[in-house]
Order: C-alpha cells, then sequence, then structure tokens
C-alpha cells in the first residue's frame, strides 16, 4: 500500500488517498472538497477509485463525499452511526460556513473492529468517540500507518468544547486504542504534520506520560482524566 495526503478546504484538511500497488484501485479518505484536486491526483496516477472512507461527520472532512462518490462511482464507508445526525445537518452547516457540503447514507455505517478493503489491501476500523460520537481511525498493520482525522494531532488533539465533545471519552480513545497500536505506527492528522505514536505519547503536552503524571499527582495518584 502507498499513499499520499492532499490539504483540501480552506481549513487546510489533510485528504488521504491510499491505493493498492497491485491493483491501482485507490481509497480516499476524507474528501471533504476540492474534489477537483483528488480527482486530478487520482487521474495523474492512474489510479480507480473504489472507496471513500470518512472518519466523522464533520463538514470539511464528510461534506464532499456524496458528490465525490456521484462522480466516480465509488462507494462512501463510515464513519460510526454515532455521527448520523450530523450528516444529516451537512448541507446546512457547510452553507453556514461557506463550504460546499452535501448529506448521504454510507454503504456502512462502520462499527470498531470492522474490515474496509481496496484492491488487495484491508484497514482495520478503531471507534475513537471524545471529539464527536462517531468518529473512526483507519489503521494499515502492514504499513504501520494510521488515519485518524480529528482525535489527535502532532503536539494537540482534538476538540471536545462542543455538545458531541467529551474529553474523558477522547484522552481514552488515544490512550485505549491508539497509542496502544505501538510507538513506531506513523499518522496522519485531521490537520497539520503528520507524527508517530511514540511521539505522542511521549512528548504530547494533553495526553503524552509526563502530561498524565502530572495529572495523577495532582490528584491523588488514583485519578485519570480517562475516568469521571
Amino acid at each position: 500500500m502507498e499513499f499520499d495526503v492532499l490539504q483540501v478546504t480552506r481549513f487546510a484538511m489533510n485528504c488521504s488517498i491510499l491505493w493498492c500497488e497491485q491493483t491501482n484501485r485507490a481509497a480516499v479518505i476524507d474528501p471533504g472538497g476540492d474534489l477537483s484536486e483528488i480527482l486530478n491526483f487520482l487521474e495523474l496516477m492512474e489510479l480507480e477509485p473504489e472507496v471513500a472512507l470518512v472518519t466523522h461527520g464533520h463538514f470539511d472532512h464528510a461534506g464532499g463525499a456524496a458528490q465525490f462518490a456521484a462522480m466516480t462511482g465509488a462507494r462512501i464507508e463510515g464513519p460510526h452511526r454515532g455521527d448520523a445526525h450530523v450528516i444529516a445537518k451537512l448541507p446546512e452547516l457547510g452553507e453556514k460556513y461557506g463550504v460546499p457540503a452535501q448529506s448521504y447514507e454510507p454503504a456502512r455505517w462502520l462499527e470498531h473492529g470492522d474490515r474496509v478493503r481496496f484492491g488487495e489491501e484491508e484497514l482495520e476500523v478503531l471507534h475513537c468517540p471524545g471529539h464527536c460520537k462517531g468518529h473512526v481511525a483507519y489503521f494499515s498493520a502492514s504499513k504501520r500507518q494510521a488515519f485518524v482525522g480529528d482525535i489527535l494531532f502532532r503536539g494537540a488533539i482534538g476538540a471536545w468544547e462542543h455538545p458531541d465533545g467529551h474529553l474523558p471519552t477522547l484522552v481514552d480513545s488515544i490512550r485505549s486504542k491508539l497509542f496502544t497500536l505501538g510507538d513506531d505506527v506513523g499518522f496522519v492528522p485531521g490537520h497539520g504534520e503528520l507524527s508517530t505514536m511514540g511521539r505522542e505519547r511521549i512528548h504530547n503536552p494533553f495526553v503524552g506520560e509526563q502530561a498524565m503524571a502530572e495529572w495523577r499527582a495532582k490528584f491523588g495518584g488514583q485519578h485519570d482524566p480517562a475516568v469521571e
């Protein structure tokens, strides 16, 4: 499996394009907008789009999925059903923020532990709520690479200060589902620079080991921000 990352929409969202080297069939993770750029890349690389994978229902990540599917014939999978109400409001939110967005019904809502396939490649689905209820990440065990949307960033974590966000759940998703993949695993966040699980496990000021140690020291050693 190979992949590349394009920044799309005025929010500089990382859209990942993954492809199977044996078949040239591709998966596009979070086709949030600027579809002409995504289609140009696929044409340049002579790739056949098989599936659009969505990490979560926010408009900059999911807003272009329906149009992408209509233009290419690719199916849409994801996110988790917990974001169905957000996806239903995509046209309203897209208009509010000036980003074209359409709602959709995916070919499959995804659950933790599901597998998604394109060509001869396979990704594992990790349900990681906290930024929003239906957020999922995608993990390639063979490539040791994850695509995590807005859960975790280089030196930061996803926002939680909104109705569907929940900080303890977000911290638990990161530490119990992402960091446990292994320090060597690289990841593409929804925005900004790429990083590794190891770097963030050690240095992230919100969920790294030092941050956790300081939290436990402050609250008597028995509390964890992942538990209320």
